[in-house]
């Protein structure tokens, strides 16, 4: 079974009750077996700025699913959550995004992977570095390490820990 990396995000309260239900449901999938997460980062908006920040995270799954079949499944769980897409990078619910699916690479109309921009956000490969700092990331032959290593210094002063507030 290929190891997949899974990111999510959401910006509209409540945040971090909505990663939750996202990774129980894709607990609940029989042909998804969640096997790590990371922390959860807090990080401003990219593209449409004018919005709350996000919250992220990525995780690591085993999968018998197809790309587009696990496509299929996460765009499901985005519309079970409430996902409504008006704007390009505007506020949302609950954004899944296949960011890697083993060692494919994929360009067909509804999914590329790796995901095209990924080396661009320090929200996606913060994450998964802590899931796997030393994966050869396939489409630019470049470690998790590297990537973000080459991450714009100002892209990591956007992007911190999540604390949720007690």
């Amino acid at each position: 079974m290929p190891i997949v990396y899974i990111a999510l995000g959401t910006n509209l309260e409540p945040r971090a009750d909505h990663l939750e239900k996202a990774l129980e449901l894709f607990r609940a999938l029989p042909d998804v077996e969640v096997k790590r997460v990371s922390s959860i980062y807090e990080s401003k908006p990219v593209g449409y700025l004018d919005q709350p920040d996000f919250l992220n995270l990525v995780f690591e799954a085993e999968t018998d699913l197809l790309p587009l079949a696990l496509l299929d499944r996460c765009q499901s769980i985005e519309q079970e959550l409430g996902r409504v897409r008006t704007i390009r990078f505007g506020p949302r619910t609950l954004d899944v995004d296949i960011v890697l699916y083993g060692v494919e690479r994929l360009d067909e109309e509804r999914l590329t992977v790796p995901h095209p921009r990924m080396q661009e956000r320090a929200f996606v490969l913060l994450p998964l570095q802590e899931l796997n700092p030393e994966y050869v990331v396939p489409e630019w032959n470049k470690t998790v390490n590297e990537l973000v290593a080459e991450l714009p210094a100002n892209d990591l002063e956007e992007i911190w820990q999540y604390a949720p507030e007690s």
